[in-house]
C-alpha cells in the first residue's frame, strides 16, 4: 500500500473536482457558497466514509465528493465548469479527416498534366515535416514557453469571464498547471495525426489522378545541369528508392527528360508517383504516425493518473485532520525576540488553517550579522512548517533576512518555509496611516517572491482571524521548497 503522500494520481475528472473545491476551500471565510462549516462538514462525512487504510488520494477524492454535493447546486457556474471539456474526441477527428481532404484536394502533380520532378508539393510538404523533427529533438526554451502560454490558455478557457482573483479564476490557474501535460499530449496526437493525415491524403491524390490521368515527368531549372539534378534527386529518393526498388535513372536519361520553351514531357509518370508516395510514407506518414501513437498513449495514462501535488500543505493539512493528528511548526523570529502576545497571536493565525491542536516551538531570535548560524536552529522530528517571523517596520534586505532565508532552506529543504510579518509594531507607531502601510506591505510581498516565499503580513497581536485565515491559505500554496530559479511560472489569464 502506497504512503499518503506519495500516491498521488487521479483521474482526469477527480483532479477537476478536487482542484475545484481546494479552490473553494481557499476563498474567504465570508464567502456564502462555501462556509467553515460547509468544509467542517465535508471533511467530517469523508473522514466517517474513508475507509482506515486508504490513501490520501482517496481521502481528497471522498471529501470533493461531498463538498460538491452542497456547492454545485448553490453555484451554477461552477456545475457548467465541471460539464465543459476542452477536449472533444469528435472535433479531433474532424481535424483530422480535414486535413485528408485537403491533401487530397491539392494540386500534387502540377498542371496540364505535367510533372516538374523538381517542384512538386511534395517536397515543401517534406521539408515542414523535417523542420518539426528538428523541433522535437531539440527542446529549450521554446517549448517552456509554449508549456506557459498553453497554460495560460487553459486558465482562460476554464474561468471564462470569472474575475481574476475570484474562486473559478483560481481553479483555472490550477488547472491549466495540472492539466497542460495532458493537453499538450492530446495536443501532439491531433497535429501528427493531422499530418499523416494530410500526407495520406497526398498519396491517394497522386494515385487517384494518375488512375485516370495520363501523367508524363520532367524537369526545368535555369542553373542545374543533368548531372546535378541526378545527384539531387538520387539523394533524396535513396530511402524510396531502396524499398520500392526503381532506381533513379542516370544523367543521360535525365537529359532526355528536360523540358524545353515549348516542349512537353514525354516520360511516363507512374515511377516517380511511387517514388515520391514512399518518400511521402516513409517520411511523414510512419514518423508522424508513431508520434500520433505516442501522444495518444501519453494522453491515456495522464486521462487516468493526473499527479497532484499532495505534499502541498493544503493536502497534508486534510491529511492531518484525517489521521487526527497535530501540525507541528518551528517559528523563526528575525531581528528582535517576539513578545507573548505576538506568539499568542500567530499561534491562533495558524490554527485557523493548521488545526487547534498545532504544536509551536519558538527559536531564539537571530540577530542581524548572524544569518549564516540559522542552519543550526534544527526544527523537532516531525515538523511540518517553518515560520520566519520579521517586524513589517524593518526593510527587507538580502544581505540579512535573504541570507537568513537561503541558510534555513539549505539546513532544510524539504520542509515548507512561511514568511510572516507582524504589523503590530507599525500600526502602532503610524496608526491612520494606511497608505503606508499598504507600500511596506507591498515591499516585503516583492521581496517574499524573489525568494519563492509564501507571504502574511498581519498585525499579530490583535489578528483578524477571518482575514488572515484566507491569506494564510494562499500563502502556503507557495512551493517554497523550491529555489525560484527552478521555479516553471504557469500562465495567468
Amino acid at each position: 500500500m502506497a504512503s499518503p503522500a506519495v500516491e498521488s494520481r487521479f483521474d482526469e475528472d477527480a483532479a477537476r473536482r478536487v482542484l475545484l473545491v481546494q479552490a473553494y476551500d481557499a476563498s474567504p471565510a465570508d464567502n456564502p457558497l462555501w462556509t467553515p462549516e460547509d468544509r467542517s462538514w465535508a471533511t467530517r462525512l469523508a473522514i466517517e466514509t474513508t475507509p482506515a487504510d486508504a490513501t490520501l488520494a482517496r481521502f481528497v477524492q471522498e471529501r470533493a465528493h461531498h463538498a460538491l454535493q452542497r456547492l454545485l447546486p448553490r453555484d451554477a457556474a461552477a456545475a457548467r465548469l465541471l460539464r465543459r471539456r476542452l477536449w472533444q474526441a469528435r472535433r479531433a477527428a474532424l481535424v483530422v479527416a480535414g486535413a485528408v481532404l485537403l491533401g487530397l484536394a491539392m494540386n500534387v502533380i502540377g498542371s496540364a498534366q505535367h510533372i516538374n520532378l523538381l517542384a512538386p508539393p511534395v517536397w515543401g510538404v517534406l521539408a515542414w515535416n523535417l523542420v518539426v523533427y528538428a523541433a522535437l529533438l531539440w527542446p529549450g526554451h521554446g517549448a517552456a514557453r509554449a508549456g506557459r502560454g498553453l497554460r495560460g490558455w487553459i486558465a482562460r478557457r476554464v474561468a471564462g469571464r470569472a474575475p481574476r482573483g475570484s474562486v473559478l479564476s483560481a481553479f483555472g490557474l490550477a488547472w491549466g498547471r495540472t492539466a497542460a501535460p495532458l493537453m499538450l499530449a492530446r495536443a501532439a496526437l491531433v497535429l501528427h495525426a493531422a499530418a499523416a493525415a494530410l500526407a495520406l491524403g497526398l498519396i491517394a491524390g497522386l494515385y487517384l489522378r494518375g488512375l485516370v490521368l495520363d501523367y508524363r515527368a520532367g524537369w526545368q531549372s535555369t542553373f542545374l545541369d543533368a548531372d546535378q539534378v541526378r545527384a539531387v534527386l538520387a539523394l533524396l529518393l535513396a530511402p524510396a528508392s531502396a524499398v520500392t526498388g526503381i532506381a533513379v535513372p542516370d544523367a543521360a536519361a535525365l537529359q532526355a527528360l528536360r523540358i524545353g520553351a515549348d516542349a512537353a514531357p514525354l516520360a511516363p509518370a507512374a515511377p516517380w508517383l511511387h517514388l515520391y508516395a514512399a518518400t511521402l510514407a516513409l517520411f511523414v506518414v510512419l514518423p508522424r504516425g508513431l508520434l500520433a501513437l505516442a501522444g495518444a498513449w501519453r494522453a491515456r495514462r495522464l486521462s487516468r493518473r493526473l499527479p497532484l501535488p499532495l505534499a502541498e500543505p493544503y493536502y497534508q493539512r486534510l491529511q492531518r485532520q484525517w489521521r487526527h493528528e497535530a501540525a507541528r511548526v518551528q517559528v523563526l523570529p528575525h531581528g528582535a525576540a517576539p513578545g507573548w502576545p505576538v506568539l499568542s497571536g500567530l499561534k491562533e493565525v495558524l490554527a485557523t488553517v493548521l488545526g487547534p491542536d498545532l504544536q509551536m516551538q519558538v527559536a531564539e531570535a537571530t540577530a542581524y550579522g548572524d544569518e549564516e548560524a540559522a542552519g543550526a536552529l534544527a526544527p523537532a522530528p516531525g515538523t511540518t512548517l517553518r515560520v520566519l517571523l520579521v517586524d513589517l517596520a524593518s526593510t527587507p534586505e538580502d544581505e540579512a533576512q535573504g541570507r537568513y532565508a537561503r541558510a534555513l532552506r539549505a539546513a532544510q529543504p524539504a520542509t515548507p518555509l512561511l514568511l510572516v510579518a507582524d504589523e503590530t509594531g507599525w500600526r502602532a507607531r503610524f496608526a491612520g496611516l494606511e497608505q503606508r502601510l499598504a507600500e511596506r506591505r507591498v515591499a516585503w510581498q516583492r521581496w517574499a517572491d524573489a525568494q519563492g516565499l509564501g507571504f502574511v503580513a498581519v498585525a499579530l497581536a490583535a489578528p483578524d482571524l477571518a482575514r488572515a485565515g484566507v491569506a494564510l491559505e494562499q500563502a502556503l500554496q507557495v512551493d517554497s521548497t523550491r529555489l525560484p530559479e527552478d521555479r516553471t511560472p504557469i500562465g495567468t489569464p
